[in-house]
């Protein structure tokens, strides 16, 4: 998917906020005729009768029968693969699309191109014996930055060249959040080859740091500076104190979530360029396995010892604190792309013991880990950063169950008086060594 930024004219921008608006009123009609059957009903309509029942629709309606028609079939197109997709994805069922929320559209391409075969012989008709012609998008380039994209009803519409080439696709999708327009060109990119030095790296996500390579490297994902930290606190006390559904308080939010915006646009930033780095530079990349979704769930009440109708907040609140710094840290989204940029060389290690794990002697005790940083073997004396040694550990595939020891260079674990100094074991027992 090639993502670019767009630059509509003011009279193009209204145009395209009437497209997402038509698509999400189709949308919602298709959620709506699906919501209402029952087991004892007849089937809902599928796409073909839907866009028959569209066809009626702009008919009568006479807002509707002003938006393009292909925008909106595109939207049953897109609530067609998102029913099929609960099937075989596994998802849940399409829901409701919000105004200010879910703004965008899909077009397909008005452009005709020649299809090919994969020898590259012409595609042709087993009927009439003609050549097959393929939609594509028409996109033009204008200088080294610039370039330019036909949409429907809009003419054409600039938007940032940030990628050497212009995208071959046949479909694009246009959103609209925080202020801003994306086009985002339907195209799989090709995979990045491995080097071929048969390196092998070892990545340790943390919060401190966000990603501590077994190299040494420590590399952290940018955020919001103090001074930004600081105007989004002003704009939620202005928010707060201005009145309800007043033009005040809709612009404080518009503020403060343009600034998120641009937190989250920068840690993008950095999870594409560190996993682009990572499959150019590494035959092999081994991730610390983590359940992310688990790790920042959120935390039950648990009643006041002291006052049992009243429950400890202060246990919430540090729990929410926590997961807002995980996902500060886009620890999914890297190990995403890069899974995505080197297909079939991301490895997921077990996390257990990877940081009680001395990565000289094997040795697992938990007195090891003298602070967050500091990690000291009290078998051998290693001693480095505790999430380089983390990091090296993964690197080697060192993780799960503790392997049965007999002296001390053959690794184990070293209890400790009246507690236990072992991490939590996995839920499945038997988890292979790398």
């Amino acid at each position: 998917m090639s993502r670019f930024r767009m630059y509509p004219s003011p009279a193009q921008a209204e145009r395209m906020l009437t497209h997402c608006a038509h698509a999400r009123y189709v949308w919602n009609l298709a959620v709506e005729q699906h919501s209402h059957w029952r087991r004892w009903r007849k089937c809902a309509p599928g796409f073909a009768e839907q866009c028959r029942q569209l066809t009626e629709a702009r008919r009568d309606n006479e807002w509707l029968g002003a938006g393009n028609v292909d925008v909106q079939q595109q939207a049953l197109n897109d609530f067609a693969k998102a029913k099929n997709a609960r099937f075989t994805s596994g998802f849940g069922e399409p829901t409701w699309r919000k105004k200010f929320r879910h703004e965008g559209f899909r077009v397909i391409g008005t452009g005709r191109v020649p299809e090919c075969n994969e020898d590259g012989s012409p595609k042709l008709n087993a009927q009439t014996g003609k050549q097959v012609m393929g939609r594509s998008v028409v996109v033009q380039k204008l200088n080294r930055r610039w370039a330019q994209v036909k949409v429907p009803g809009c003419g054409w519409v600039r938007f940032r060249l940030t990628r050497v080439g212009l995208p071959d696709a046949k479909t694009f999708r246009v959103t609209f959040r925080n202020g801003q327009w994306h086009i985002a060109f339907a195209v799989v990119p090709e995979p990045i080859m491995a080097p071929g030095t048969g390196e092998v790296i070892g990545i340790d996500r943390g919060v401190n740091i966000t990603a501590a390579l077994s190299d040494g490297r420590k590399l952290n994902c940018p955020q919001l500076t103090t001074k930004e930290r600081a105007q989004i606190r002003k704009h939620q006390r202005r928010a707060a104190r201005a009145p309800k559904g007043s033009p005040e308080k809709t612009a404080e939010y518009a503020k403060t979530a343009r600034l998120k915006a641009r937190e989250a646009d920068r840690r993008k930033d950095w999870c594409e360029k560190t996993s682009t780095m990572l499959a150019r530079s590494y035959d092999r990349v081994r991730f610390e396995k983590l359940n992310i979704k688990t790790m920042t769930a959120k935390a039950k009440a648990k009643p006041d010892p002291d006052d049992p109708d009243q429950y400890l907040k202060n246990g919430r609140a540090a729990k929410a604190g926590l997961n807002r710094s995980i996902l500060a840290q886009g620890w999914g989204l890297l190990r995403q792309r890069t899974g995505d940029k080197a297909p079939g060389r991301v490895v997921d290690v077990p996390a257990p013991y990877t940081s009680l794990r001395c990565s000289a002697c094997g040795w697992i005790d938990k007195n090891s880990r003298k602070s967050q940083a500091e990690f000291v073997c009290s078998s051998c004396g290693f001693a480095c950063n505790a999430d380089t040694n983390a990091s090296i550990n993964i690197a080697a595939g060192q993780g799960g169950i503790p392997r049965p020891r007999r002296t001390a260079g053959a690794g184990g674990t070293t209890p400790r008086k009246g507690s236990s100094v072992r991490e939590p074991q996995p839920n499945r027992v038997g988890i292979p060594l790398f």
